[in-house]
């Protein structure tokens, strides 16, 4: 029989080991998925928002015992995990109210009797999700694919499958039938079989670029809907008029959210050269500030990495950038091999074709780059492969907003805060950050059939 662990990154224990499902068993519940998706396009709007406000209920409930479950398995902080699972109860609720006002008939006035938009749903959707939020990546697509009348088969990272089994148990307690998620154990690169399957009408996955790429060769081959949300390198604007104490204060904080283990965490920060120095000496100086350790515990600040091998691929990324004259002004160039845990790290002097510049740092290292003025810093922050999120600091925020809305290249673009998803708000990215939006009316109007009916 194969099988997964599921491992604590902290003490290195095995929670847990789980069978690897077979074709079998993967046939039964994909038929099951669809046959469950009919039945679940005909329920009232009203019922599906009845059973999603019991299941944000039952997710403040047993938030605490979440929490424990996410931390354990992958690394962060518990109140960011107790936070994770407040968020997903949230974007339950969101779709719950909202999901019958964002699909309803549209009407377009034409020479005909009558003319409009329906909005049907796809099928069985696919979602092929990541570790870092085990709970809330989950949720965000699951809420709107659901409320749409669809159902989903979840294809979780092998190092959260409890996370993955949990959340499949949450929507049966709250009332859902069962199948209306369905976890399947697979490996990663076993999931082209499934995106094949004529059972699965679309797929929606949230990971790396090179895992994104792969799934939109195959859904493509197969002309299939794919929504992809991939990695990223954030652009963090300082510009002179910035309040530092304040902009300091806020990358801290999208650096360090999770261990660095955020596709929309703040990566490159691009200092006009009039503060650069003072930035610099504020933000070393926040940064050395926290504390890692042992994630249960309320002292620390920033937990593991979920495995050691990121740690080796994260080192490895430091060195070269290093090695190309690149300089360290807070942190080092190891790590204890012991445990997955990567001290807080500043480098500077950053140029283009350092790994640092270009590629995505995942985990609790900045890359600080020195620029002349502003309009330096916005064709640095463009200069990339990635187009997610970015951010800009300065006291004029009516400049901070043309900025944002005119000349930076994201999905995403906040001003004085670091960058967050939220229900309301879509999200998505361009370039190699993916296609496609989750979140808020465009989210759940992706894996819809957007109908025209016309009566003469």
């Amino acid at each position: 029989m194969r099988t997964i662990e599921s491992k604590n990154p902290y003490t290195g224990e095995i929670i847990a080991e789980y069978n690897l499902y077979d074709n079998s068993r993967i046939d039964k519940l994909l038929q099951a998925a669809a046959k469950l998706q009919n039945h679940w396009s005909q329920i009232s709007m009203e019922r599906r928002s009845e059973l999603f406000l019991s299941l944000a209920s039952l997710l403040r409930k047993k938030r605490d015992k979440l929490a424990i479950l996410i931390t354990n398995e992958m690394g962060k902080v518990l109140v960011e995990s107790e936070a994770e699972v407040e968020k997903c109860a949230l974007v339950c609720e969101y779709y719950a109210k909202n999901a019958k006002d964002f699909l309803s008939p549209i009407n377009i006035e034409t020479e005909y009797t009558k003319s409009y938009v329906v909005y049907n749903p796809l099928g069985v959707i696919l979602a092929i999700m990541p570790w870092n939020f085990p709970f809330w990546q989950v949720f965000r697509a699951a809420a709107p694919i659901l409320m749409a009348g669809n159902t989903i088969v979840l294809k979780h990272a092998s190092n959260v499958s409890g996370c993955a089994l949990a959340i499949e148990k949450l929507f049966v307690e709250a009332g859902f039938e069962e199948n209306i998620l369905t976890t399947i154990l697979i490996r990663g690169n076993e999931a082209s079989s499934l995106i094949e399957d004529k059972r699965i009408s679309a797929v929606t996955i949230t990971g790396s670029t090179e895992a994104g790429i792969a799934v939109a060769t195959v859904a493509g081959r197969n002309l299939k809907k794919a929504v992809l949300e991939l990695g990223g390198s954030d652009p963090y604007i300082i510009l002179a008029d910035a309040d530092l104490n304040s902009a300091a204060e806020k990358c801290v904080s999208g650096r360090l959210l999770n261990a660095g283990q955020s596709c929309i965490g703040a990566k490159r920060f691009i200092v006009v050269d009039e503060v650069y120095d003072q930035f610099v000496t504020i933000f070393a100086e926040k940064m050395s500030r926290a504390k890692t350790g042992n994630p249960l515990e309320k002292a620390t600040n920033y937990g593991p990495l979920a495995k050691i091998e990121f740690c080796h691929e994260l080192n490895s990324q430091v060195k070269n950038s290093v090695s190309a004259g690149a300089e360290i002004l807070i942190g080092e160039i190891s790590f204890n091999e012991n445990k997955p845990i990567y001290m807080p790290t500043i480098i500077t002097n950053v140029k283009p074709g350092m790994s640092a510049y270009h590629d995505e740092l995942f985990g609790p290292v900045a890359s600080v780059i020195r620029v002349k003025d502003e309009k330096e810093a916005i064709f640095v922050a463009n200069d990339t492969m990635f187009g997610l999120g970015a951010a800009i600091f300065t006291k004029d925020v009516e400049k901070g907003t043309r900025i944002a809305q005119n000349h930076l290249q994201s999905g995403c673009c906040f001003i004085n805060d670091f960058v967050k998803s939220d229900p309301r708000l879509p999200f998505g990215g361009i370039k190699n950050s993916g296609y496609g939006r989750e979140l808020s009316l465009w989210g759940i109007k992706e894996f819809t059939n957007v109908k025209t009916v016309v009566v003469k």
